[in-house]
């Protein structure tokens, strides 16, 4: 049984940082892209950080230079590293794995930066 599950999310100050993390299973790891996405209230989910089979990592504007993506083939899990919070940033954080329509989803980490 395929499983994504995100853990990480909490309340953060401005400027602060954060890392969350999506642990998976019932899936062939190493073959697949990650991707984490975002979504805030009334607003529609959107990519934030996607990583290859190969490690290659891209980001959306809004966060490059302050969030990293990466993966650990051996743990099986999938990271974002995140500085430099801004309240932009609340939304809750979905993990994805496989290509754009995939519809591998986790249930989601609450991430919330306040002042």
């Amino acid at each position: 049984q395929l499983r994504l599950v995100e853990s990480g999310g909490n309340v953060v100050r401005i400027g602060g940082s954060l890392t969350l993390w999506c642990e998976v299973s019932g899936l062939s790891f190493r073959d697949y892209d990650f991707a984490w996405y975002r979504q805030a209230p009334e607003q529609t989910r959107e990519l934030v950080a996607s990583v290859t089979v190969r490690g290659t990592p891209k980001y959306a504007v809004s966060v490059n230079g302050r969030f990293t993506i990466s993966r650990d083939n051996t743990e099986i899990t999938v990271y974002l590293r995140m500085n430099s919070l801004v309240p932009e940033d609340t939304a809750t954080y979905y993990c994805h794995a496989g290509c754009e329509r995939s519809p591998y989803w986790g249930q989601g980490t609450r991430v919330t930066v306040t002042s």
